[in-house]
């Protein structure tokens, strides 16, 4: 994207939702039970979905706009519009309202909508969850355009698919929990990569490195949260684990990490999705070097996916999550 078009977006984004605090602002207290911490003066605000409620928070570290109950996956459009997906239906609000402009509901015969993607065209990618998995491409008119077989190995509804990307090629990228397995899709639905997660160096099958989120990067390698593995590992193409964070690394931060996000300057922001502990973040910064730098507290959201939009009042891009 380039930088006009970049700040298009922020614009859109942050004069209809009211979320740029000062580049500086102080978060709550750390003695709050419901703010950022971060000893380098890090502020984000970002659109974070999970059970409880899919919300815009500020940098200043508060609420801004909020649809309550349980969501799956979710991003904050260029328009500043909020698109989202709570398991049966697929919404487009408007930005800074709560009017739905767009919308797609789970086909009958599958029991549960997961991902959710704006493409470029202006259509949107979906995955459905049953019987019947698939990758969906919907148009705004509601007309489904392309449809995708998935091979989740398992008959688990729940437990065959979470958030799935579509790739600059046109092909997908599929994390299957049961399968220990990322797949990389073609349109067809002919499987043409697999990265294994249930390497011995990870801890194997018994540590159940279930593939949540699956991210290309700008380098070409994968990042992917695994989930009851408790860590999020960057592949690189050939499937080689080339970085990983785990608890032992951040403290036992690390409970079910979902959805992920990594950042231009090369952090990586993680959802602690199964974190309950108050003395613990919902969603936490690590560097390369695994030094977390950022935290977020909250007594009551748990972060199913996550997307930042600023950083210190400069916007992010919106990619790589």
């Amino acid at each position: 994207m380039c930088n006009k078009q970049a700040m298009k977006f922020v614009q859109a984004l942050l004069m209809a939702a009211g979320i740029l605090a000062a580049a500086h602002a102080n978060a709550a207290s750390e003695e709050a039970p419901f703010r950022q911490v971060s000893a380098e003066g890090i502020r984000h605000s970002f659109l974070v979905t999970g059970t409880s409620t899919t919300a815009l928070v500020s940098e200043a570290c508060e609420i801004v706009w909020e649809v309550k109950g349980y969501s799956h996956d979710g991003y904050v459009l260029e328009n500043g519009n909020i698109l989202v997906s709570d398991g049966k239906v697929a919404r487009e609000y408007r930005a800074g309202a709560k009017d739905v402009l767009w919308s797609y509901t789970l086909a009958p015969e599958n029991k549960e909508l997961g991902t959710v993607q704006r493409l470029d065209n202006g259509d949107t990618m979906l995955v459905e969850r049953g019987p019947k998995p698939r990758i969906l491409e919907v148009g705004q008119d509601g007309a489904i355009k392309l449809e995708v077989p998935l091979q989740p190995d398992t008959t688990d509804d729940h437990m065959q698919t979470r958030m799935a990307r579509k790739l600059p090629t046109g092909n997908y990228l599929v994390p299957h929990l049961f399968a220990f397995k990322v797949k990389e899709y073609t349109p067809a639905g002919e499987v043409v990569r697999e990265i294994p997660t249930d390497l011995p160096e990870l801890g194997g099958r018994e540590e159940h490195n279930w593939p949540f989120t699956a991210i290309l990067l700008e380098n070409g390698n994968v990042l992917v949260d695994l989930t009851h593995g408790h860590k999020t590992v960057e592949f690189d193409p050939a499937g080689k684990v080339a970085w990983r964070c785990g608890n032992a690394d951040v403290d036992g931060q690390f409970n079910d990490p979902c959805g992920a996000q990594r950042l231009p300057n090369g952090n990586t922001v993680i959802g602690s999705y199964g974190q309950t502990d108050p003395s613990k973040p919902r969603i936490f910064e690590v560097t390369r070097n695994k030094k977390v730098v950022w935290e977020f507290y909250h007594p009551e959201i748990r972060a199913h996916e996550i997307h930042i939009l600023t950083t210190n009042g400069v916007p992010v891009k919106p990619v790589l999550r």
